[in-house]
């Protein structure tokens, strides 16, 4: 899994051990190193234009959009949903509404 630079991924060891997967730090202002994440801003965009105030979206109507993106087949991933490739390995399946 590729991250960015912020602070939020301060807890990448934990992730990576927890997951069982390998993390990695793009280079700072090279979005096309995290070309999967950029394209999944670009899917949100067109529900949330650049200039959205998230913090007057309600969170059931951001959740829709996370479910409806995360169910959606990508060709990157050979027309499997981001659903299906993370749960695949999984014992624990999340929530599907």
């Amino acid at each position: 899994m590729t991250f960015d630079n912020s602070r939020e991924f301060c807890g990448h060891e934990k992730l990576s051990e927890r997951l069982q997967i390998e993390t990695f730090f793009a280079n700072p202002y090279h979005s096309w190193e995290r070309g999967l994440n950029e394209h999944t801003n670009g899917l949100i965009r067109e529900f949330y234009p650049k200039s959205t105030n998230f913090k007057i979206v309600k969170e059931e109507d951001f959740q829709k959009v996370v479910n409806l993106i995360n169910h959606r087949p990508r060709k990157s991933l050979d027309y499997r949903t981001p659903y299906e490739v993370f749960f695949a390995s999984s014992d624990t399946v999340a929530f599907h509404p």
